[in-house]
């Protein structure tokens, strides 16, 4: 069964499972019983009256009332399709980055690279009604980050956590997607296709069971477990209040750091980012700039210690050539140098990796000397 482990005794997935579906038992009380019990079975044969006593009448209730077994079946089923995965707090495949968090999930459901989640990682999220030019931010980081070793991990949202996974994919490092509801959909049905490119050559990841639909109140859980997978938190464009700044909250009080990408003042997707940016979240113009934070900057994104960038290609050089040497904006490149705008970012990123360019605040990039 490819979501079990060898440890057959210590990781009984039945039982897990049985624990963690147990109705309205959530994953505190779930932990009070694992630790007071040893285990899930153990927790499952326990007296009603020792369980009340560790996590109150009502988990007690919940335990004696068991669980639906259709879904437990269902579950076990899933299990045996191939790259599906179910990961317990006691298993060896658990991400350890979530157990340092307060109030890590007792159960990952998981389908896709497992490998990922032994990566270093980095969150990039922001805002469903992104601009264009957050669009563009969001994927040139992603892919920059990721092409640095990073795996890049957002919620599979419209706008920046779109781009974001589009850019991890594109780089060395991939992209996992935390989601907000059960494996066995997707939300939103817009990035269906995402989603299974994400399940082929990243990861999808979940604490709900499947069938869960995307109720509102699993997206403030869902972030957490965003934050507390990676070394930093990267928030592209946030109106205020927005849940990107949620994961932002939530990424500081796990001890992780917190970075944001300033933009117009005029503009309601940029004053999340600014407020972050006066409480002391890092301002970052360059994925170099959240690379030397981390420490992962001992040579410039893409390249190895001691490799010099590449001889400039023909589009790369009509590109400078169209940049100047005075700060310049997208569009202004596009029309100078007659390429789209995708075109354009392509070249640009490359530019920027190579040390040739960099981001300016306010979407402007610069030709360095």
């Amino acid at each position: 069964m490819p979501g079990s482990d060898s440890d057959g005794a210590t990781h009984d997935l039945e039982a897990w499972l049985r624990l963690a579906l147990a109705p309205k038992l959530g994953p505190a009380k779930q932990r009070k019983l694992l630790a007071a019990f040893g285990g899930p079975r153990e927790a499952l044969d326990a007296a009603p009256a020792e369980v009340s006593r560790i996590a109150g009448a009502a988990a007690a209730t919940a335990l004696s009332a068991g669980v639906d077994t259709a879904l437990v079946t269902q579950t076990l089923s899933w299990l045996r399709e191939s790259d599906n995965h179910l990961l317990s707090l006691a298993d060896t495949r658990y991400p350890r980055p979530l157990l340092e968090i307060a109030d890590p999930p007792v159960l990952l459901f998981a389908k896709g690279r497992l490998d990922l989640l032994d990566n270093p990682a980095m969150a990039i999220v922001g805002s469903r009604q992104a601009t264009p030019r957050g669009v563009r931010d969001a994927e040139a980081f992603a892919q920059a980050l990721s092409d640095a070793g990073l795996t890049i991990v957002s919620g599979l949202a419209l706008g920046i956590d779109s781009a974001a996974h589009r850019g991890g994919l594109a780089g060395m490092g991939s992209s996992i997607a935390v989601v907000g509801t059960g494996l066995d959909k997707v939300y939103p049905a817009r990035n269906r296709d995402l989603a299974h490119r994400l399940a082929a050559e990243g990861l999808l990841l979940s604490e709900f069971p499947l069938g869960t639909p995307p109720l509102a109140s699993n997206f403030p859980r869902r972030n957490r477990v965003i934050s507390g997978l990676v070394r930093g938190c990267l928030i592209v464009e946030a109106a205020l209040p927005s849940g990107s700044l949620i994961t932002a909250r939530q990424a500081l009080e796990q001890g992780r750091e917190v970075f944001a990408i300033p933009g117009s003042i005029h503009s309601p997707v940029s004053k999340g980012c600014h407020w972050l940016i006066k409480q002391g979240a890092k301002l970052v113009e360059t994925a170099s700039d959240v690379l030397e934070e981390i420490g992962l900057a001992s040579a410039s994104p893409g390249k190895r210690p001691g490799e010099q960038a590449p001889p400039l290609q023909m589009p790369e050089s009509a590109v400078l050539a169209a940049m100047s040497f005075a700060p310049v904006d997208v569009d202004t490149i596009c029309e100078r140098a007659g390429l789209t705008p995708d075109a354009a970012s392509a070249i640009l990123l490359k530019l920027e990796l190579d040390g040739h360019v960099t981001r300016l605040p306010g979407g402007l990039l610069q030709r360095m000397r």
